[in-house]
């Protein structure tokens, strides 16, 4: 089963001192699945002092999503948690009341830098529990014809993340050789598909690039990406997520004065964030 394509332009945001193109959220689709921000950065080339560069900011109710294609991060947070992550690994952070973290340059890796950074909306069901944090070196991995499919988060083509969710849903780095692959889709999930590199072709002959992404509503049971010349996507699915979300900054929530409170707790310096040890300065709120 197929159904129409909505095309989605990302815009261009700065974080730190890098510019990203920002998938999600956009004003007429705010999430897919659970899935609520999405940004794509690079490729570009940084120093040992350069590259993702954002010092202790906070959290509440969602869980980041940090999966690189080229490059390293160091992620440090109020836990005490300090990990760099590599190509091909997951770091899941997971905000619950609230935390603070930090990403920073490693100071020794030079280079080419790409990747993404996911959010994801907690259910009422968890988003005021305890913060936590994980980090996944190895994740699983398929090959199919015409494509290399690494899970993320959830299942896709028979392969399982060992990656918390709170949600149904699904998140995949998928490499595709020229030609192009089919893939079964679970049709009770919505699906984005955003292009990382390379120019895609989905099959009701949409064409995408860099910066474009393509939303597949509910119903659909496979899908065929066709890449002419080889292209990486990210495929993001989910069961819609029926829950009232509003966002700011850096918090989820279900209301503004909720989040407005949050803020305040913030700049007040209130143990719901923690402490980082972090060398890099504190973001304060923004006005």
């Amino acid at each position: 089963m197929s159904g129409p394509v909505e095309v989605m332009e990302s815009r261009e945001s700065v974080v730190g001192t890098m510019t990203v193109r920002r998938a999600l959220p956009r004003a007429r689709r705010r999430t897919v699945g659970a899935w609520c921000f999405v940004d794509h950065f690079g490729p570009l080339a940084v120093g040992p002092d350069g590259g993702i560069d954002i010092g202790p900011h906070p959290h509440t109710g969602l869980s980041t999503v940090t999966y690189l294609l080229d490059g390293q991060v160091l992620h440090r947070d109020s836990l005490g948690s300090e990990q760099v992550i590599r190509p091909g690994q997951l770091n899941l952070m997971t905000a619950g009341r609230g935390l603070s973290h930090a990403e920073e340059p490693t100071g020794h890796y030079a280079g080419t830098m790409h990747g993404v950074q996911l959010w994801v909306a907690q259910p009422e069901a968890t988003r005021h529990g305890d913060p936590a944090f994980e980090h996944h070196e190895e994740l699983p991995r398929v090959e199919l014809a015409g494509a290399d499919v690494t899970v993320l988060v959830g299942e896709l083509v028979g392969a399982r993340s060992p990656a918390r969710q709170d949600t149904s849903l699904m998140g995949a780095g998928i490499d595709l050789r020229p030609g192009g692959a089919e893939l079964a889709l679970d049709p009770s999930y919505e699906h984005l598909v955003v292009v990382l590199d390379g120019i895609l072709v989905l099959d009701d002959g949409t064409p995408l690039r860099p910066g474009s992404s393509g939303y597949l509503g509910v119903g659909r049971d496979e899908l065929s990406l066709t890449a002419p010349d080889g292209a990486r996507v990210l495929l993001l699915g989910g069961v819609p997520f029926e829950e009232q979300v509003v966002m700011w900054w850096n918090f989820v929530g279900r209301s503004r004065d909720e989040l407005a409170e949050a803020g305040r707790q913030w700049t007040a310096g209130d143990e719901r964030f923690g402490r980082v040890d972090s060398p890099l300065p504190r973001v304060p709120l923004p006005a």
